[in-house]
């Protein structure tokens, strides 16, 4: 116990910063492993104790989607993020949340800023991603530009506020890069539940810095037991849906494994035979490269 207060008081208001101005830190925590554990043992009284260490119930509760114990372990953080991707941040409805007023307060004077080469083309395939970069001569003007045009909203908003508007009309030009505060704070199964949507690959970039940071900073140090059943069992691990193991399944019977795209393709499921674009095709496709099962040309 001493090693986890040591843990908590070495983190607790420590600012781990993100993109340019933004931050993570934990305010409180309430719980550790062995408070999931002992939460999980009350459904099985003390035998458990002795047939059970910690590490293994909590791969069991992981493992199994048994996730009520978790949710007996809180987490408040405060984070400065800009409002764009706190519009996603916030969808995660399963926390307690209270934001900086911009009807009571001055806006925070600050913006995400984007470097000339962090501009990103809009994905082909992928109607709410991005992929690739924009050449260097375009982004540097891309810079210029969103630079100029965070000067000028913030010059009106302070032109507003020095006219006497109220502050919560004079807000309402303010651009979404504008830097927020809040408090969040979320229990443990749902936090590992926004880490694992928010961290994945396919999250847009910005809040999955924020995610990562959360994940490797705090949630690891503070619950090393449940961060490693997490890790291997929802980051690294892979759910099979039944047409993704029906493909496996022909693709064995047929006994060419690992096999090519042709295989794959005679393999797949009826439903899309026909379809021109399938993302469920693809992402079965994904899964068996990753397994080694099917072969990459």
């Amino acid at each position: 116990m001493a090693r986890v207060d040591e843990t908590v008081e070495t983190l607790r208001w420590k600012k781990f910063p993100v993109l340019d101005d933004g931050f993570v830190c934990l305010v409180d925590v309430m719980g550790d492993d062995p408070a999931v554990v002992q939460a999980a043992r009350v459904s099985y009284g003390e035998g458990t104790r002795h047939t059970s260490d910690d590490r293994t119930l909590l791969r069991y509760l992981m493992r199994h989607w048994h996730t009520t114990p978790m949710e007996m372990v809180e987490l408040k953080m405060l984070v400065r993020v800009p409002m764009d991707c706190w519009r996603q941040w916030i969808r995660h409805r399963t926390a307690s949340v209270n934001e900086y007023s911009t009807r009571y307060s001055v806006a925070i004077d600050a913006t995400q800023a984007t470097p000339p080469d962090g501009w990103r083309c809009q994905a082909a395939s992928n109607r709410q991603g991005s992929e690739g970069a924009v050449e260097e001569a375009t982004g540097a003007e891309l810079t210029a530009e969103e630079e100029a045009l965070q000067r000028h909203a913030r010059d009106v908003y302070q032109r507003r506020l020095a006219l006497g508007i109220a502050r919560e009309q004079a807000r309402k030009d303010l651009p979404l890069s504008t830097y927020t505060e809040a408090y969040w704070k979320v229990d443990l199964h749902n936090l590992l539940h926004f880490l694992h949507l928010r961290m994945d690959e396919h999250a847009q970039w910005e809040i999955r810095q924020y995610a990562q940071t959360i994940g490797h900073e705090i949630v690891r140090p503070l619950f090393p037991l449940s961060w490693e059943a997490f890790l291997d069992y929802r980051v690294e691990g892979m759910q099979l849906s039944r047409l993704e193991r029906e493909v496996v399944a022909r693709l064995a019977q047929s006994g060419k494994l690992p096999t090519d795209e042709t295989g794959f393709l005679a393999a797949q499921d009826p439903a899309w035979v026909d379809l021109k674009r399938c993302r469920e095709r693809d992402e079965c496709r994904a899964k068996l490269v990753r397994l080694g099962l099917l072969r990459v040309e």
